[in-house]
């Protein structure tokens, strides 16, 4: 049975690094599309235009592209660029290499929807990193159950609880809490500043039961710290974030 979830909109950034990410992004974009009558766009950023995404996405998808010769994703800046376009009630933020099961994903609207929530991680905390291996046992026969069956086998990644990889929100809370924080720039800990801020705004923060399972993939510039110092300068910035709102006491390690 497919869905009705129009009044969604789910984004996704991708910067093509490996052929592991091109398959990443068909494979949770085709799982989104076999579930829910919904809106997809994708935002390609590269230093030039090579047609192959493009040819590669389903005819459903609203791809677009934007030149950028910066070797580093600016990952906040251009989601602003993206919610700011976006004419939907909500808005769904999905890293290219995730999976949440369609039930989680309704759970999560209806919470929107019934006016329950203004933002929803659609997962319990649990976001597991397949593995190559089970990877590519899934992509050889993509059924969630296989990736629950052997969650057991795979590394939890951000624990205790994550944080980031997929939430849904209403979009006009969004654009009232300022969307991203463009003060982070590159890959990590954005997640944590948002979440922090949702959670000391006058909004409602929810999540349902259920797993997020991130399918791994070679970790190239984008994937990981990309300069100790910049590193530590997002650190700061996120424990200053802390002090101001007086949710969480960080600790450096």
């Amino acid at each position: 049975m497919i869905h009705d979830l129009k009044d969604i909109t789910f984004l996704f950034i991708v910067r093509i690094d490996t052929i592991e990410r091109v398959e990443n992004l068909l494979v949770s974009t085709g799982y989104l599309l076999s579930c829910f009558n919904t809106n997809i766009d994708v935002l390609e950023v590269a230093s030039y235009n090579n047609g192959i995404l493009k040819t590669l996405l389903d005819e459903k998808i609203n791809y677009s592209f934007i030149k950028d010769d910066d070797p580093i994703l600016f990952r906040t800046k251009y989601l602003n660029f993206m919610l700011n376009s976006t004419e939907t009630s909500y808005v769904a933020v999905w890293d290219v290499d995730v999976i949440a099961a369609k039930e989680q994903i309704i759970e999560s609207m209806e919470f929107l929807r019934n006016d329950e929530a203004e933002f929803v991680l659609p997962y319990s905390g649990k976001c597991f990193d397949t593995s190559l291996i089970m990877r590519k046992l899934y992509l050889e026969t993509p059924q969630l159950e296989f990736l629950e069956k052997h969650k057991q086998l795979m590394k939890a990644m951000y624990p205790p609880q994550a944080v980031g990889g997929a939430f849904l929100c209403r979009l006009d809370a969004y654009r009232d809490i300022g969307f991203e924080n463009e003060e982070f720039y590159g890959w990590g800990v954005e997640d944590g500043d948002r979440f922090i801020r949702w959670e000391n705004s006058k909004y409602r923060t929810k999540r349902v039961t259920g797993n997020l399972f991130h399918l791994s993939h070679p970790r190239g510039l984008n994937s990981l710290p990309h300069n100790q110092d910049q590193s530590f300068l997002k650190v700061r910035l996120l424990e200053d974030v802390g002090r101001k709102t007086r949710l969480v006491k960080f600790k450096n390690k």
